[in-house]
C-alpha cells in the first residue's frame, strides 16, 4: 500500500519579507483517491494567518492537489495543497520486530542451577545534611574528601 504526504505550501510574512514555506501536514496510507479526499477536507478548512481581512476565497482543483487563492484588502495570498507519493524517509521510525513463536525449552535440572546471589546489603544511612533557610547545603558533599587531588 502506497503512503501519500499531504504537503502545503503557503505564504508567510507580509510586505518585502513575504515568502513561501512548505510543511507536510499528514500521512495517508491508501490510494491516491484517498490522499486527494483527505486534502480536499483539508484545504476547503483550512484558515491562513494571512491576510487578516480576506475579501475574496477562491479554491482550484489542480490534477495533483489543490489552490486556494484569498485576497485581503492589499494584497493576495496562496496556499497550494499537494499530495505526493512517499518513496524515502530519513526519520521514518523502525519497523517492529517480528515476534517468533520459539520451540518451548525443556525444564532446567535443579541440580545445573545456580543460586542467586544474596540481595545487596543496604549502605548505612547518612546523618542528615545541614542546610542554609534556602535549601543550600553549608558543607559541600565534597568537603573532606581524601580521594580527590
Amino acid at each position: 500500500m502506497a503512503i501519500w504526504g499531504l504537503v502545503i505550501e503557503t505564504t508567510v510574512g507580509v510586505g518585502e519579507r513575504k515568502h513561501t514555506e512548505a510543511y507536510v501536514l499528514t500521512h495517508v496510507e491508501g490510494t491516491l483517491e484517498e490522499a486527494l479526499v483527505e486534502l480536499e477536507r483539508r484545504a476547503r478548512r483550512h484558515t491562513p494567518e494571512h491576510p487578516r481581512s480576506p475579501k475574496r476565497r477562491r479554491l482550484f482543483r489542480e490534477c495533483d492537489g489543490f489552490l486556494l487563492v484569498i485576497d485581503g484588502a492589499w494584497q493576495s495570498f496562496s496556499t497550494r495543497f499537494t499530495v505526493a507519493e512517499l518513496l524515502d524517509d530519513s526519520a521514518a521510525p523502525a519497523p517492529p520486530p517480528t515476534t517468533e513463536v520459539a520451540p518451548p525449552e525443556a525444564e532446567p535440572d535443579p541440580a545445573d542451577t545456580v543460586p542467586s546471589p544474596p540481595p545487596p546489603s543496604t549502605p548505612p544511612s547518612t546523618p542528615p545534611v545541614e542546610r542554609d533557610a534556602d535549601g543550600v547545603p553549608v558543607r559541600p558533599a565534597w568537603w573532606g574528601r581524601t580521594d580527590l587531588p
